[in-house]
């Protein structure tokens, strides 16, 4: 039993290390030394920026006016903005636009914003078509940067980069960047080497007629989209100097929320993207499974099989030692979350905390789809 046990922990460890750790550390390596090259030149293809809006009647007309005055050809740029289930002002101040190029699509169902995008798509009209959300604002020359690698006839969508407004130091945002961080980092690397393995919904661009639909039930729209894309033979990459910014989450409780939707949404997509699990190039099929569905469905479960194995194994001094220091670290997290609440400012306890939060989020996230309470009817958090 012992032996089994011993087994079991370092089983766990040393796979939770892999995902956070070892994972960077040869995709960064590949990504050095077999990078594969992207072309990219200053084209403009016509370009419909499309935003599914529900109840976003505080920032929608900063968005529009944001999309508007972006350094694009005013030509060769429209927005669609379909805003159906909305029950306050929102599909009026879109309306209300005396822009053209503005166009609006209203329901009054509301069937979420994967059904909002696929009722949407057939009324877009450019050559490629840019997602956004209502409350992310791009920089000027995001749209020049964006477009500029599909000059390379194999790709088929470039992510963008997704910046978060610090500026009240609170726990959510210093998390959220430092998430953000990671994740840039990593697009890099999984770009360099295939593809990015999923874009933000704030920002990303696709060939209109390259967009692969997820179903109007999914969670995770642009991750499922996105990789349906990669799977029909697309190359998905990144472009770091397409930059859309918002602000995070207005707390723990909404940080919280959002991260239990994204795991669920990772749980729902596994079942949905069969053929990332079949892709003839298995370094994709790698990317996927250590990238995300480890990070959602495997490495939570593997914190928990370490802490109840490691008691099982306190007879003998090395898991003493071992056991010392998940308490040490789930203790410098526990104080972290006691700062957070206080609105403390967190400093280094930020990394234990936030990893803890992302895990136990997944946790609940998987548990909530496999019980089916994950409606695609979110619940704003802003």
């Amino acid at each position: 039993m012992f032996t089994a046990l011993a087994i079991l922990f370092w089983l766990a460890v040393l796979v939770i290390a892999y995902v956070y750790v070892g994972y960077g550390l040869v995709i960064s390596l590949l990504a050095r030394y077999r990078a594969r090259p992207v072309v990219k030149d200053d084209i403009t293809p016509s370009v419909t920026c499309l935003v599914a809006a529900y109840n976003e009647a505080d920032c929608m007309a900063d968005k529009i006016a944001n999309t508007l005055s972006l350094d694009y050809p005013p030509d060769l740029l429209d927005l669609l903005i379909v805003t159906d289930g909305s029950t306050d002002r929102t599909p009026e101040i879109v309306a209300a636009c005396a822009d053209p190029r503005v166009r609006l699509l209203h329901a009054p169902e509301r069937g979420g914003k994967a059904a909002a995008l696929i009722r949407a798509m057939p009324h877009a009209t450019g050559e490629i078509v840019v997602f956004s959300d209502a409350n992310s604002l791009f920089q000027p020359q995001a749209l020049r940067h964006l477009v500029r690698p599909f000059a390379d006839p194999t790709v088929g969508g470039v992510s963008g980069a997704k910046r978060i407004l610090n500026r009240s130091q609170a726990a959510q945002e210093q998390g959220e960047n430092l998430y953000w961080r990671y994740e840039t980092w990593l697009k890099r690397c999984d770009s360099a080497v295939s593809s990015v393995m999923g874009v933000p919904g704030e920002i990303w661009a696709a060939r209109r007629t390259a967009w692969a639909p997820p179903e109007p039930t999914t969670l995770l729209d642009d991750f499922v989209a996105s990789l349906r894309m990669v799977v029909a033979g697309w190359r998905i990459v990144f472009e770091p100097q397409a930059v859309a910014s918002e602000e995070a989450s207005p707390g723990l409780f909404a940080e919280w929320t959002r991260r239990v939707r994204n795991a669920a949404g990772g749980w729902q997509a596994f079942r949905q993207l069969p053929g990332m699990l079949r892709h003839p190039n298995r370094t994709i099929t790698w990317q996927y499974l250590s990238h995300r569905m480890a990070r959602w469905m495997l490495a939570p479960a593997l914190f928990v099989l370490a802490a109840l194995t490691n008691l099982g194994l306190l007879a003998a001094p090395l898991y003493r030692a071992t056991a010392l220091a998940q308490a040490l670290f789930y203790g410098l997290a526990g104080l972290g979350w006691l700062l957070a609440a206080r609105k403390v400012r967190v400093g280094w306890l930020l990394a234990p905390f936030y990893v803890c939060m992302l895990n136990a989020a997944a946790l609940v996230g998987g548990w909530r789809y496999l019980r089916g309470r994950e409606t695609v009817l979110w619940r704003k958090v802003r």
